[in-house]
């Protein structure tokens, strides 16, 4: 004993011995700052009550041993407290119970062993505390026979394979997190148990659901009426990588649970042997196969039969236990699965991520068994028991399995275990426009029946089931209806997805998805194309035909139309293509006559409107527009002007003066478009609507030459002042046009051509109807 620090030292130098250091009773003032046993040495406390506690650590090292109570006589009770609890190579075996306070308990290859099944009820619970730490690593164990309260408010950890902590009943609460590493083991109960272990007791022989199940106490506890093996309560959150293995685990008040490709979450084999459903034997040693969500396969033996066992439970709310071959022998018997529940009613896990697999299996017979005669027995399988999921989330992976299969029967003749049932009980189902996909599933869900040496006598399948959905939802992730169906009641079944009514759509739209589903009628279509508009899918024109009643009203309406039309136009016909409007014969004025031999230009007050007579005097060349004046062919002169002109005219100015005429008399293509579609639909409409833009074009020639162009093109400086000298014209029919050409007066040239009636006889082009 070191006096200074005040720390017990029990070591015996890794020397093998079977003697053990007593620690009777330690003190409470001072209090040791720590306590090592090391070394191979080995200390025990054979009180019946004892309490160890120091101010630092508590560690056992290479080969320490450390014992409470007596291995005949475990009804002790034993408290540890310290700051740290370090085990190294070491082992601690107590026999009664332990009440265990750290703030840090870490394990290396160590052993922890309670050994609390005397009988007595009062020290059947050990608990076990570590506030900061909890850490098990290289093939740690901590084992119980009795119950186990594991609680903490930090980090749980299972490294790595061959770590565990199994008891007949073990709770972990209160963690941060729970990490169970590759090849690390959650279990309760325990798989081999001795004869004086305490025993959960399974409610084989109940078809309701205990009250707990569903409704789980808001604090997790040891509670040996409780129903529960296995329980993990008030996590945020569980990452399992390894094992968690139960006859009904429970998962409560956790935040999300996430279960890599090598985790598993198990209680195949772990229900009842007998149960509601058990399977039943012929006298000849064959047993039918034990039922549940799915019945028991059926045998037969020399035309004697025994039926498997019934179906039990409720499929949308399942919380049984499986049923086995029949309770009359573990030893060549099959068990039902077990029953995980994840989540509660009021407490809904928010998201459960699985690569792994939760299973609750029943059991498969393997092998050939015998009785205590010898006989052959060949019992059938177990069924498989309940996976039930309170969940708002749930991410199947494509490794990820969910299964509660019925065991296979005995390979020389037992019937195959039924299915077991799977629920999915979603906690908020978004509709509408906020609606979200609640699952995403790649993974495997089943509950199919054992199998049997015969197909006649495998197990019927179970239930996988969930909550009824809202409206426009369906199936048992509850996602849309297909497009062109809708939903108008509650529930899961896909034929309550019904097919729209196909005379609410249009002939040409299509059924468009909808967010959160259709949930009456009509159901939303859009058009193929937008060239069709809402809500009809017509054209334009169609909709306009149907709004005056159809297409033969329409057609009678616009047929009336065009006809009076028609009528109308024809009767203005000759109006509209009235054309030449020069004055009628004027008296010729005395005294009008200007003296051009007079060589400059007369100003233009002096200037006298110039008669027909003088124009006819004047009068040089006619030059013909060239093209019938239709759409495809518009009037249009040569650039090239003729020999009579050639002396009158600048041929630069000339030839520009012909491009803007040729520009002017020429139609947008839109005027012929409009003519071609008039002459399929009513061709006395389209010949008036030519005849309109024929006169509207002669119109424009005659205004550019009479006002808008400044006459450049002439040699006469009287022609170019007063604009004179170039004159358009037309025939009556609108199909000849001319340019005629005059003598300003002022030219003084002799080569000039003669007056119009020394020029006789000379052609002359007509044209009209005829």
């Amino acid at each position: 004993y070191d006096a200074v620090p005040r720390s017990l030292f029990v070591s015996n130098y890794n020397l093998t011995t079977d003697t053990y250091t007593l620690l009777l009773e330690f003190p409470f003032q001072p209090r040791w700052t720590n306590i090592y046993i090391q070394d191979k040495a080995r200390a025990t406390c054979p009180l019946l009550w004892s309490r160890v506690q120091v101010q630092g650590q508590i560690s056992l090292l290479c080969g320490g041993v450390l014992s409470f109570g007596l291995s005949h006589y475990g009804t002790s009770v034993f408290e540890l407290l310290a700051e740290e609890l370090l085990m190294s190579d070491s082992i601690i075996k107590v026999y009664g119970a332990l009440s265990m306070s750290v703030k840090m308990f870490l394990m290396w290859n160590s052993e922890l062993h309670i050994d609390g099944g005397g009988g007595d009820t009062a020290v059947s619970t050990s608990t076990l505390e570590a506030s900061n730490l909890f850490v098990l690593r290289e093939s740690s164990v901590i084992r119980s026979n009795a119950n186990l309260f594991v609680h903490g408010q930090g980090l749980l950890n299972l490294t790595g394979p061959g770590d565990s902590i199994e008891a007949q009943r073990l709770v972990l609460s209160l963690f941060y997190r729970i990490y169970v590493g590759p090849g690390s083991i959650l279990r309760g109960p325990l798989q081999n148990a001795s004869r004086d272990a305490v025993t959960p007791k399974l409610y084989c022989d109940r078809q309701d659901c205990p009250y707990e199940l569903l409704n789980p106490p808001e604090d997790c506890n040891v509670n040996s009426s409780l129903s529960f093996t296995l329980q993990i309560c008030r996590v945020e959150d569980i990452i399992v990588e390894g094992f968690i293995r139960g006859s009904v685990v429970h998962f409560h008040r956790a935040k999300t649970v996430t279960l890599e490709s090598s985790g598993e979450i198990s209680a195949s084999g772990m229900g009842c042997r007998g149960g509601v459903g058990e399977g039943k034997l012929l006298g000849n040693g064959i047993g039918s196969g034990g039922g549940h969500g799915g019945k028991g396969g059926r045998v037969c033996y020399n035309s004697s039969c025994v039926e498997g066992g019934i179906t039990y439970g409720d499929a949308d709310l399942p919380c049984e236990l499986g049923s086995g071959s029949g309770d009359y022998s573990p030893d060549y018997s099959s068990a039902g699965g077990g029953i995980v529940v994840i989540g509660s009613r009021e407490q809904p896990l928010s998201a459960l991520s699985l690569e792994g697999s939760i299973r609750a299996d029943g059991e498969s017979v393997k092998r050939l068994s015998r009785d205590e005669n010898g006989s052959v027995v060949a019992p059938g399988g177990g069924s498989g028991g309940t996976v039930l999921l309170f969940l708002r989330y749930l991410i199947l992976g494509e490794s990820s399995l969910l299964s509660t299969g019925g065991g296979s029967g005995s390979p020389v003749g037992g019937g195959g275990g039924g299915g077991g049932r799977i629920h999915f009980h979603w906690s908020n189902i978004p509709t509408g426009d906020i609606y979200q996909p609640i699952a995403s599933v790649k993974g495997i869900i089943h509950a199919r029946g054992g199998a049997a040496l015969d197909d006649e006598f495998s197990g019927k399948n179970g239930t996988v089931t969930g909550r009824p959905c809202p409206k426009g939802l369906h199936g048992i992730f509850c996602k849309e209806c297909p497009s062109g169906t809708f939903k108008n009641v509650t529930g899961s079944d896909t034929s309550l997805c019904r097919p729209c009514p196909i005379d609410e759509l249009p002939t040409r739209a299509v059924y468009v998805p909808v967010r959160g589903g259709v949930s009456e009628t009509p159901c939303p279509y859009r058009c193929i194309s937008e060239r069709y508009h809402m809500p009809h899918c017509y054209t334009a024109l169609e909709e306009l035909i149907y709004t005056f009643g159809g297409p033969w009203l329409f057609g009678l309406l616009l047929m009336g139309l065009l006809i009076l039309l028609a009528l109308v136009l024809s009767v203005a016909r000759m109006k509209f293509v009235g054309v030449d409007d020069l004055p009628g014969p004027a008296p010729t004025h005395h005294g009008s006559q200007i003296d051009h031999s007079f060589p400059f230009l007369e100003s233009l007050n002096e200037v006298l409107e110039t008669n027909r007579a003088e124009q006819s005097q004047s009068h040089v060349h006619r030059m013909y527009f060239m093209g019938p004046n239709t759409f495809s062919e518009p009037w249009h002169l040569s650039h090239i002007p003729p020999e009579e002109i050639k002396e009158i005219v600048y041929e630069a100015a000339f030839n520009t003066f012909v491009d803007e005429i040729n520009s002017i008399a020429a139609y947008q293509w839109w005027e012929g478009a409009i003519y071609s579609i008039l002459s399929v639909v009513a061709y006395p409409l389209a010949w008036s609507w030519q005849q309109w833009r024929r006169k509207l074009k002669l119109q424009k020639l005659r205004e550019f030459v009479r006002s808008e162009y400044d006459h450049s093109c002439l040699r006469s400086c009287r022609s170019r002042a007063l604009y004179e000298g170039l004159k358009v014209a037309a025939t009556s029919d609108l199909m000849l046009a001319y340019l005629d050409f005059f003598l300003g007066g002022d030219e003084k040239r002799t080569d000039l051509p003669p007056r119009l009636h020394q020029r006789f006889p000379m052609p002359i082009l007509f044209g009209g109807d005829g």
